[in-house]
């Protein structure tokens, strides 16, 4: 086995640095890498760009964080936050539902109608008055914070002030700003102007959250048969997001591939040593994000959601078990592959017959003479002894041509 490992890497890097079996010069090699380099680099740019072709969860049902937030704050004050956020968040700027519908175009897939609805709320709730209501709350918030921090000074000074006083230390002399019994004065004043401050901020919460606009947005907000929907919605999207993201990067990747084997296949059999030297690093260059993205969906997409509940369901919280499910599961998936390929794409007994019909090398594809026995271009043997007559036969061929009997799958073997 360790054999046939060592033999095949030899064989690709012979294969990515050799025209017609002559090893590349140096500076031919630097070039190839950086063509190498220059090409993955813009693909997997196309596999970022082409994995946001479809809407993603949070952009198909952007109301869901918002609306989610809301129903799990426990604070009585929650509905003044909300509205509050809509007003002063410099991220995002109205109108909120042309915003949302900004979001599909170019993409496949829709925004939800119901966040349209929901942007369509915050659009009216979204005015100069109200944004200068929160305004001035901030402001007498920030008159509260200042009153409250003020007062802290004054305490903690206080029993200093009391001790000079006691001891007869003149004013003059003293380290505090004020006396004990201004300090007493100041505190009382203090106290009044926050339990003014806070009678006026809570007044004007109370009059935006009872205007009109508010109170429908609200009542939206708290209306759970409504936005169950979008919770299910937003949950199935994110199941399947990673598995549709994978399938639109297959659908980028595979016909690079397709068309860089049939490139290279066609560059092999004319002896076009260049063309099948740069299509096959292409070949490799697009297999390289293929397999990285199918380990990458293995470990995100819907298998491993799946994996993930079932095991959730039945072990509670024994989540380490997908490890072991996956230990055993990405070997399996690595052997079918390796199977897909041998059988399939890079199959011998396919080449060699393709080859045989053509006069080529069952080996480089070149042309030679049926009657040589050698290829005069890389010097391998064409021909193995039959099972059944001892008579030469072509390798990797499934019957003799001289006496038809079927041959051992060892002359398959690369």
């Amino acid at each position: 086995m360790f054999a046939r490992i060592r033999r095949l890497l030899r064989q690709f890097f012979t294969r990515s640095r050799t025209i017609n079996n002559e090893p590349l010069n140096k500076v031919s090699l630097i070039v190839i890498i950086l063509i190498d380099i220059f090409i993955l680099i813009n693909v997997f740019t196309g596999l970022d760009d082409i994995s946001r072709w479809y809407l993603s969860p949070s952009q198909a049902y952007p109301c869901y964080f918002e609306w989610d937030n809301y129903r799990t704050q426990t604070d009585k004050d929650k509905n003044y936050e909300i509205i509050k956020s809509l007003l002063t968040d410099t991220n995002t700027a109205p109108p909120f539902q042309r915003n949302y519908q900004q979001i599909q175009e170019g993409h496949l897939g829709k925004v939800s109608e119901l966040c349209l609805n929901y942007a369509g709320y915050k659009d009216k709730i979204y005015t100069s008055e109200n944004r200068q209501t929160v305004t001035i709350i901030d402001q007498k918030q920030a008159n509260i914070s200042k009153l409250e921090q003020a007062n802290r000074n004054i305490r903690a000074q206080y029993d200093s002030t009391l001790l000079e006083k006691l001891a007869g230390q003149p004013r003059s002399e003293s380290i505090n700003q004020v006396g004990a019994e201004k300090a007493k004065q100041t505190l009382e004043q203090n106290t009044n102007s926050i339990s003014t401050l806070v009678r006026e901020i809570s007044n004007l919460k109370n009059q935006l959250l009872a205007k009109p606009e508010s109170v429908n947005f609200i009542n939206f907000l708290q209306d759970e048969g409504k936005f169950s929907p979008v919770e299910k919605g937003y949950q199935q999207a994110s199941f399947w997001y990673p598995s549709i993201q994978f399938a639109f990067q297959s659908i980028f990747l595979l016909p690079l591939i397709l068309v860089a084997l049939s490139v290279h296949r066609f560059a092999g059999a004319r002896g076009y040593g260049l063309i099948s030297l740069i299509s096959w690093h292409l070949l490799v260059i697009f297999f390289i994000p293929l397999i990285l993205k199918i380990f990458e969906f293995l470990q995100v997409g819907a298998l491993f959601q799946f994996l993930f509940d079932v095991i959730s369901a039945i072990f509670g919280g024994l989540l380490f078990l997908i490890s072991y499910i996956y230990i055993l599961l990405i070997p399996l998936i690595g052997f079918g592959l390796i199977k897909f390929f041998q059988k399939v794409i890079f199959n011998p007994k396919v080449q060699a017959a393709n080859r045989v019909q053509k006069s080529r090398c069952i080996k480089c594809a070149k042309k030679i003479r049926h009657s040589d026995s050698h290829c005069s271009h890389c010097g391998f043997h064409q021909y193995t002894e039959c099972s059944n007559c001892h008579n030469f036969t072509y390798k990797h061929l499934p019957y003799c041509r001289e006496c038809g009997s079927a041959q051992n799958s060892r002359n398959y073997e690369v």
